[in-house]
């Protein structure tokens, strides 16, 4: 690498032009903006990023899968826990249509990410050259911003867009890919320095019509999403929350922004507190299957609730809702704008009576949930696995669910301490991504317990990077609910045909000695008083391990809704 010319920036200061090739640019592209790490499955396409990463300075580091889905999986939970776009490198052809998927999901999930392709060189472009496929077609839908760059003179600047695009409101997935002969080019360029993003200032009309409904309100309620956590308003939510004395239910990677066994978190009366609430606030999160589609009250003859929307973006604010109001912007703005009017209203509200309901309720639930989290059914009851595990987290651990019915069980028994702990697929509900995520959980959060929550389904599309943890040194602890189904499917068909097809795995499968043959360690637990030993053992353990808990297939979690 050698330096050329001398240019002047946007700020009149000099800079040198950098002489490279393409990879060395896109690597210091995506170092300015912070990222240490690349994941990936090695391709010939991509070579040169893996030299642009080995000789920068600092070198970034390579961490290699044996998924590609993997590897973006990993990337969107880097960019979900940290808030700096996670970055992925697929080589060309069946290496990106593998990351299709976890791209869709950082799509849906609004995660921050760059994936960025090989492709078939342009020279034989036509021709029939190996994995000769154009990608952008395939993944446009599906990212904020798809494009090929031609030119090795661009590669930098189109890098830092992506990454500014990426981590700009409302953020998302954006993909580049780079034709073979222009990866391997070089040019002499200036690299640009990465710009900080901020949300628009939202409007403070907007902002005062809601303090006048809540000032109005007799029953509200804050519903308390992930863009919050996205959008780095975790404290002014709680400021809010606090302040106002305004009960909350949280969702996603909104879990933790209210802590767990907070006066004011009543996720635990969820159904009361939507079914029955004359106002319900929705902040960064849409209104979709998860949330009635934003339909709320009419519970207990309870008229209809008024709904107002926050989010980060005009693009991200409902459009098939009724709304009584709504807002957007950057989001620690909207609210403490909302806080702040609410202080200038002329009525103070009093929601005591609303909120001790509320409490009530969630004592009640917690009463309920004990019975069920020290459950002694043979087989075991899932709960139970819950009851050993919640004591034994620590307030900073990473919980990831990948799984159906039995990570449907965490979102009723886990309440984190704090937030950007807790990830999840979202809305796109796409199994399969658990792995990737603990994987990017580990290298975010090397102090962290990281603690993955495997159906016996889902482990089956992604155990094998298992691999990928022990070749880098990732201790991980997973916890598997194995009922030998696809419970999540197995009830609704019982329920519409009475009977059930194609529902069934193989029972009792040692799923803990696929991971010991991979150089990691388990067990199988069949006795609910050995689920918790066994816990201790594995994050004890320093290695990626497993506890395979054989459960009751015809324990399953109790929904309301089928996301239909």
């Amino acid at each position: 690498m050698s330096e050329a010319s001398v240019t002047s920036d946007t700020t009149g200061q000099t800079q040198d032009a950098v002489e490279a090739h393409s990879g060395a640019h896109a690597v210091a592209a995506a170092q300015a903006h912070g990222v240490d790490v690349q994941f990936t499955l090695s391709g010939a396409h991509v070579f040169p990023m893996y030299d642009g990463a080995v000789k920068a300075d600092p070198p970034m580091r390579l961490l290699d899968v044996r998924h590609e889905q993997t590897a973006v999986f990993a990337a969107e939970a880097v960019g979900k826990l940290t808030r700096v776009p996670g970055l992925a490198v697929l080589t060309a052809g069946p290496g990106i249509t593998n990351g299709v998927s976890p791209i869709t999901q950082a799509r849906f999930s609004g995660a921050p990410l760059v994936v960025i392709g090989g492709r078939a060189p342009d020279n034989r472009w036509g021709t029939g050259s190996l994995q000769e496929l154009d990608h952008v077609p395939l993944v446009a839908s599906v990212t904020k911003h798809a494009a090929t760059v031609h030119d090795a003179a661009e590669v930098a600047t189109e890098v830092d867009r992506a990454f500014t695009l990426a981590r700009s409101s409302h953020r998302g997935p954006v993909f580049l890919d780079v034709p073979m002969d222009t990866f391997f080019g070089s040019s002499s360029v200036v690299r640009p320095d990465a710009q900080p993003t901020r949300g628009a200032d939202p409007d403070p009309d907007a902002l005062t019509e809601v303090a006048e409904l809540l000032a109005r309100a007799e029953r509200p309620v804050l519903v308390v999403g992930s863009d919050v956590w996205a959008d780095g308003a975790e404290e002014a939510a709680l400021r809010l929350v606090e302040g106002a004395g305004l009960p909350a239910v949280t969702n996603g990677m909104g879990r933790g922004i209210v802590p767990g066994g907070h006066p004011l978190l009543v996720t635990k009366a969820r159904s009361q507190a939507l079914g029955t609430s004359d106002l319900v606030v929705v902040v960064g999160t849409p209104l979709d299957f998860r949330l009635s589609y934003g339909s709320f009250g009419g519970k207990d003859g309870a008229p209809a609730a008024k709904v107002v929307h926050l989010a980060d973006a005009a693009d991200q604010v409902s459009r098939h809702a009724d709304l009584a109001a709504s807002a957007h912007g950057d989001l620690t703005a909207v609210l403490d704008g909302i806080h702040e009017a609410l202080t200038q209203q002329l009525r103070t509200p009093d929601w005591s009576s609303w909120v001790t309901s509320l409490q009530d309720t969630v004592a009640q639930a917690n009463e309920r949930d004990r019975a069920l989290l020290s459950a002694e059914a043979d087989p075991v009851h899932p709960a139970r696995i819950y009851g050993e595990l919640l004591p034994r987290l620590a307030d900073d651990a990473v919980v990831i669910g990948d799984g159906g019915d039995f990570v449907s069980f965490a979102g009723k028994f886990v309440e984190p301490k704090r937030p950007g702990g807790w990830l999840d697929p979202g809305p796109f509900g796409c199994l399969g991504a658990g792995l990737g995520a603990a994987i990017g959980a580990r290298v975010s959060r090397p102090s962290s317990q990281v603690c993955l929550l495997l159906g016996d389904g889902a482990a089956g599309m992604s155990l094998m990077d298992v691999d990928t943890l022990v070749r880098h040194d990732l201790p991980v602890v997973m916890v598997m609910g194995n009922n030998a189904a696809w419970a999540l499917e197995k009830g609704p068909m019982q329920m519409l045909y009475g009977y059930d097809v194609i529902a069934d795995l193989a029972p009792r499968t040692r799923y803990d000695q696929v991971v010991t043959a991979l150089g990691g360690a388990g067990e199988m637990v069949t006795d609910p008083e050995q689920i918790g030993p066994a816990l201790d053992r594995a994050f004890d353990a320093g290695v990626p391990y497993l506890v395979n808990v054989i459960t009751d297939v015809d324990a399953t979690y109790p929904r309301n809704t089928f996301g239909i």
